[in-house]
């Protein structure tokens, strides 16, 4: 079998980072227009389903998310690190077995270990469908067609994980319009039929409870299923790789069985490790807010949260993920350690990611606390702005800085760190809980601070696991020569004065402020005004930053 060398599966004269870029691109795209389908679908779901039946159809979706997670992100994450660049030419050492120094070989472990994931989720779909069908609410439990659902979204998860080794493929192929085409698609036709056989029963006044939720994400998983195999089936023909299970050859003696990657597999393992001690921890966060916040200020928490996470959501996450595919890659240790040019590449990147994301963060930091509380106002209505969520959403303003530079440092941790270091990170974070319980108490429970406490307390966890981060990622940078400046990340001093001085007016504006639409359009105009003198400030480096993606 011949493999297929890197240069042909990628575009020809695209470098590896402006790749990366496009890719992020296109997921930013997919994750708008996704959100834009869903914001549309519920607005029509709100005139036949009531309230309660959607909290349900959340509390499902909410079940199929943790089957997901548990299966298959610690081993998303390890695969990420196997190059698809060739050793040497040689061909598969017998009919069939693949030789693992070839491009196909290295697929091909890929391939392999992604039906690992496939296995997780026949257990953990079994598991915490038991969980949700015996520990739930009375009240959901008796949601009607609530059981059906349950194991129809456990089937869909099956499907999805179904289609693993083709996405798992598609990321290794940086194959991004494969991926874009089945998300996209699968996302389309679970709104369509969600919708229909909502209005359907409807229209025949047959109560289905949260029946077509689960028969949407049934067409979801069904859509995404064949899409993948239709993108990826001709990439592995042409890369002479299966995606089927197929043994592998190894001088090394590196694959148990011949099938599966000793090295992978044991950093999956740990990463999956502390995959289990952040969600035990997220639970245990979530249990110590609703133990020391009112009702009130997690509903107003809540709310500030699910509008001033869509940065996070619609940006920040693509660009993570595609973070942990290009320093993975870069900086894989599968093969052998990393070489001191490859370092001085990462380092030079992750210092132009992190700068970019700084200089951002004066725009949301200077316009932000203003301008998102008369938003709030003009979307959800004068009763939220009254309860003081616009504080709360201003407040968040300064936390999504720490979100974007949290999520960039723990993505090239993800990808670079060996299995101790994982565990190491591990035990920190459980310190780093520890500090957010004290912030927690500090915040809500002597100062009082409401639901901006939340947010604070928040801010106060981040910062502590961007500082370790930090360390990490200089200490690395260290090991193999690499140059990384902390001081440099800062932005020049003239975007950080027009940041104070378009922050300081925007606080003086406020004071006059109605909440009206003309002073949106005010405010909005000083924004597009400071953004333009900010652009003219960094536009050196701007321009350095669109000639390195554009390779």
């Amino acid at each position: 079998m011949t493999s297929v060398e890197p240069n042909k599966e990628k575009p020809a004269g695209k470098s590896l980072f402006s790749t990366s870029a496009g890719g992020a691109s296109l997921l930013i795209a997919l994750q708008a227009g996704s959100r834009a389908l869903t914001f549309i679908v519920n607005q029509i779901l709100l005139r036949y389903l009531s309230p309660e039946l959607l909290a349900v159809s959340t509390q499902l979706e909410v079940y199929s998310i943790t089957v997901l997670f548990f299966s298959r992100e610690s081993l998303r994450v390890a695969i990420q690190r196997q190059t698809d660049t060739s050793d040497n030419d040689s061909k598969a050492k017998q009919d069939r077995y693949l030789d693992s120094r070839t491009t196909a070989g290295k697929s091909q472990a890929i391939v392999n270990l992604s039906y690992i994931s496939i296995a997780l989720g026949l257990a953990s779909t079994v598991l915490f469908g038991w969980i949700y069908a015996n520990a739930g609410q009375t009240g959901v439990v008796e949601t009607p067609y609530f059981q059906q659902s349950l194991k129809l979204y456990g089937v869909a998860a099956i499907l999805e994980l179904l289609a693993e080794p083709c996405f798992v493929i598609a990321q290794q192929k940086s194959a991004f319009k494969v991926r874009a085409a089945a998300e996209s698609i699968a996302t389309i036709l679970r709104c369509i039929v969600t919708c229909a056989v909502a209005v359907w029963a409807a229209h025949h006044q047959i109560e289905l409870g949260v029946l077509p939720f689960a028969i949407g994400q049934g067409a979801y998983a069904i859509a995404l299923l064949l899409v993948y195999l239709l993108g990826v089936w001709n990439i592995a023909s042409r890369g002479g790789f299966s995606l089927m299970i197929k043994p592998i050859y190894s001088k090394k003696k590196e694959y148990i069985y011949s099938y599966l990657s000793k090295p992978l597999l044991s950093l999956g393992g740990s990463l999956m490790i502390q995959s289990m001690v952040k969600h035990v921890l997220t639970q245990g966060d979530t249990f110590l807010i609703a133990s020391m916040a009112t009702q009130t200020a997690q509903g107003i928490y809540a709310l500030a949260s699910n509008y001033g996470g869509l940065i996070a959501r619609l940006v920040l996450q693509p660009i993570e993920e595609m973070s942990r595919n290009y320093f993975g890659k870069l900086l894989s240790v599968v093969d052998g350690k990393p070489t001191k040019g490859s370092a001085e590449k990462a380092s030079t990147d992750l210092h132009r990611l992190l700068r970019i994301y700084l200089i951002l963060s004066v725009a949301i930091v200077a316009v932000g606390p203003t301008i998102a509380p008369l938003l709030l106002n003009f979307i959800a209505g004068p009763r939220w702005q009254s309860s003081g969520a616009g504080n709360v959403l201003a407040v968040y303003c300064y936390y999504i800085p720490l979100l974007a530079l949290n999520g960039v440092c723990e993505a090239f941790v993800a990808v670079v760190a060996t299995e101790a270091e994982v565990y190491r990170q591990s035990l920190w974070m459980s310190a780093f809980s520890a500090g957010f319980g004290g912030a927690a108490y500090l915040f809500l429970g002597i100062l009082d601070l409401g639901a901006e406490g939340l947010v604070l307390a928040n801010m106060a966890n981040m910062l502590l696991r961007i500082i370790w981060c930090g360390r990490f990622i200089l200490t690395y940078c260290g090991r193999y020569g690499a140059k990384f400046t902390v001081k440099d990340l800062l932005p020049r001093p003239s975007t950080i004065s027009l940041g104070v001085v378009t922050y300081a007016a925007l606080a003086q504006m406020r004071t006059s402020f109605t909440g009206s639409l003309v002073d949106i359009v005010k405010s909005g105009l000083v924004a597009i005004i400071f953004v333009i003198l900010l652009a003219t400030s960094e536009k050196g480096y701007l321009l350095e930053c669109y000639h390195a993606i554009k390779g």
